[in-house]
Order: structure tokens, then C-alpha cells, then sequence
């Protein structure tokens, strides 16, 4: 793409096609695609190429993506809801070991220490 004109007091002066790229390019990010995503739609269709198909796979690799992280992110709030849990049955009195915390010591009562290997 060539760069933009110039104003005579030197601002760039871009052409409606520019700024319908730019608007599309802003559009794909807002959507979730990557600059190199909507790098690569535009260059299919310089080509004259239909992305359609193209599109709807980056868009279901995103979902798939975004279905993976919230499995993480709720696989995470519900250890940590259990670990919320667990201090709330706890007496803070029995905390008494200073090298640990007896709300993150899982799966050990409080009073046992792990072995070293």
C-alpha cells in the first residue's frame, strides 16, 4: 500500500479505501482477531479471494480458546472456593506452624508435616 498524501501543512491526508481498512482492521480487533488475523483477510482479499470460510475458522479457533480459559478460570475459582471453604472451618489458634498455612496445607490435617524426598 502506498503511504498517504500529504496536506500542505503536513498531516497525512488517507484515501476513503485507507480508512475503510483501518476501519476494518479496528473492527477484527474489537472482535477478538489478532493483527496478523486481519493482516491475512485483507491480503485474501487483495487477492481477490473470499474469506468467509477463512473468517468463521479464525472465529471458532478464538472460541475455542475462550471455552478453554473459562474452564481454566472456573477449574481455579473452585479451588479457590474451596480453599475459602476450608478457612472458614478453620480455628485460627491452631495455626501455629511458622513456615506454612494451614488454609493452603492441602490434603493434610493441620499438625502433620509433609515428608522431604
Amino acid at each position: 500500500m502506498l503511504a498517504p498524501e500529504r496536506t500542505p501543512s503536513g498531516y497525512r491526508d488517507y484515501s476513503d479505501a485507507a480508512l475503510g481498512r483501518l476501519r476494518f482492521i479496528r473492527d477484527a480487533q474489537a472482535s477478538g482477531l489478532k493483527l496478523a488475523e486481519a493482516g491475512q483477510i485483507l491480503a485474501m482479499k487483495d487477492d481477490g479471494e473470499s474469506t468467509c470460510r477463512h473468517t468463521r475458522a479464525l472465529i471458532d479457533r478464538h472460541l475455542t480458546d475462550i471455552d478453554m480459559q473459562i474452564a481454566s478460570l472456573l477449574a481455579a475459582k473452585g479451588a479457590l472456593t474451596e480453599l475459602s471453604h476450608r478457612a472458614d472451618r478453620m480455628d485460627p489458634a491452631e495455626c501455629n506452624d511458622p513456615n506454612a498455612c494451614q488454609v493452603l496445607a492441602q490434603g493434610r490435617t493441620a499438625g502433620t508435616q509433609p515428608t522431604a524426598r
